[in-house]
């Protein structure tokens, strides 16, 4: 992962997380006709909306994690074949718990 990805990486990252943080607040400056059907204004991003951006997010960070434990799990039988048994009983430990935090984390968002 050379720094471009991953300037890209963490932004998407931090741009979740503030989109989680960031309450729905009504909008104070609307157009005209920007009320729904009851009169009351709608907020330009709901709860609703960050969560599911934060289920995106954390989806896409825990496929990038277990992707590179697996690509590096392979180099490295690659270089020692010996120690694949070894290599790939410490990938499946290393990618199950990353993939909990991940549903974890999901759940988290989808109940914002």
């Amino acid at each position: 992962m050379n720094k471009t990805s991953s300037k890209l990486a963490l932004l998407l990252v931090v741009t979740g997380l503030v989109l989680m943080l960031v309450p729905a607040a009504p909008a104070h400056a609307q157009e005209p006709g920007m009320a729904d059907s009851s009169g009351t204004e709608r907020a330009l991003l709901t709860t609703a909306g960050a969560g599911k951006i934060g289920v995106g997010l954390v989806i896409i960070g825990g496929a990038a994690g277990i992707g590179r434990i697996g690509g590096s799990a392979v180099e490295s039988i690659a270089r020692q074949p010996e120690a694949a048994g070894q290599i790939s009983t410490a990938m499946i430990i290393t990618a199950a718990l990353i993939e909990g935090a991940t549903l974890f984390a999901a759940i988290i968002c989808m109940l914002k």
